[in-house]
């Protein structure tokens, strides 16, 4: 039983990892698009594209942290985490939408370094 329980706790830390990894990934590649943003005609369609993209990652990360930690009993620390990623991902939006560059591209770069602290510790 106890082995059961080990690699259901790994496995869900692997998809954990892989969760957070993914948003990561994800705002990195939305720093990369809002540089295209400002020097190319098709950086906005993929800038807004990404956003989705990076809100979806931070749903799955909330996702993934709520199923590791319910049925396998690990720690809800995950969860408060995940779920502090979906607000600040949501303020993100807010603020791209507003056009209100002056909090939102240090709120990026928050989440960023916030999103690979969070992997780095995993």
């Amino acid at each position: 039983m106890a082995t059961q329980v080990t690699a259901k706790t790994r496995r869900n830390s692997t998809f954990l990892k892989i969760a957070i990894a993914l948003q990561t990934l994800t705002i990195f590649l939305q720093a990369v698009s809002a540089g295209l943003l400002l020097t190319s005609s098709y950086g906005e369609t993929l800038h807004s594209v990404g956003a989705r993209v990076m809100y979806g990652a931070s749903m799955l990360y909330v996702l993934t942290a709520v199923l590791a930690w319910k049925p396998g009993g690990s720690s809800p620390r995950p969860v408060r985490h995940a779920s502090g990623f979906l607000v600040l991902a949501s303020v993100q939006v807010v603020l791209g939408i507003a056009h209100v560059p002056a909090v939102h591209v240090p709120l990026g770069v928050l989440m960023f370094g916030l999103s690979v602290l969070t992997l780095a510790r995993r």
